[in-house]
């Protein structure tokens, strides 16, 4: 039995996460900010799948927090063989409306994090040939639009390089880049969703099922919708200057900035 860590496991796609992963036989590490959240989700998915789920609270945004998850992830005799790095916020208000102290805490999360723990996470894999790394980005790492975006855009450029660099170890890294997900994401950050079209939402638990299997498959970047590849690529041809002035208004209708 494989045991997989999840970073930010107690809501919307690390929620997700968790319930298929308990689901298919793996033991859980389960971190997160909310002890209280956390032993409520470690014991309905033992209770549910008999599984073994360990509670490890830790904010992402603090050293302390992300030295604890990095010394779970070295732990060469309860190794983790899959890493989940899902923690994660958005922002609202434009570029200068928003504290630079929440700008440098969005960097340490979505960008600090993830290096350090992907880090501790591999170089262990890498010693037993195996195991796997999937760093939740979004497709607002494709277009330009503010520190979220830009962050997000690290995650995947930052995932394909280390993935390159440990072809043929056993290790395999993937960037996941979802659209807008039913989750609490927009609700933590004060986000207004009424105006996003029903055709725009993802389910979490589908997303996730796609997301495995693209690892499985040995993908580097998963965008795991139809409708959002679509985008994408509708993306890659549109200028930039263009792209900038409807991912500028869009964003601050529907997303986080």
């Amino acid at each position: 039995m494989t045991t997989a860590l999840i970073t930010g496991s107690t809501a919307g796609i690390g929620a997700a996460f968790a319930r298929r992963l308990a689901a298919d036989g793996h033991d859980l590490v389960l971190v997160a900010r909310d002890t209280k959240r956390l032993r409520e989700q470690a014991t309905e998915l033992h209770d549910r799948h008999g599984i073994e789920a360990e509670v490890l609270t830790a904010d992402l945004a603090e050293d302390t927090g992300i030295e604890a998850v990095a010394a779970r992830l070295g732990d060469r005799r309860n190794p983790v063989d899959l890493l989940v790095n899902n923690a994660g916020f958005g922002n609202k208000g434009r570029f200068l409306d928003v504290s630079m102290a929440d700008e440098l805490k969005m960097l340490k999360v979505h960008c600090e994090a993830v290096l350090r723990l992907t880090s501790a996470a591999t170089e262990a894999m890498r010693e037993r040939g195996r195991g796997g790394v999937v760093n939740v980005a979004s497709v607002a790492a494709f277009v330009p639009r503010g520190t979220y975006g830009a962050s997000k855009a690290w995650v995947v450029q930052f995932t394909q390089g280390a993935a390159r660099d440990l072809a043929g170890s056993g290790v395999r890294l993937m960037a996941l880049c979802p659209g807008f997900v039913r989750t609490e994401f927009h609700q933590r950050a004060g986000m207004g969703t009424d105006n996003i079209p029903g055709w725009m939402w993802l389910d979490a638990d589908k997303l996730v099922a796609t997301a495995l299997n693209d690892l499985a498959r040995g993908k580097t970047v998963s965008v795991p919708d139809p409708r959002y590849k679509a985008l994408m690529g509708v993306v890659k041809v549109v200028p930039r200057g263009v792209l900038g002035g409807i991912t500028s208004r869009t964003g601050r209708k529907y997303g986080p900035q």
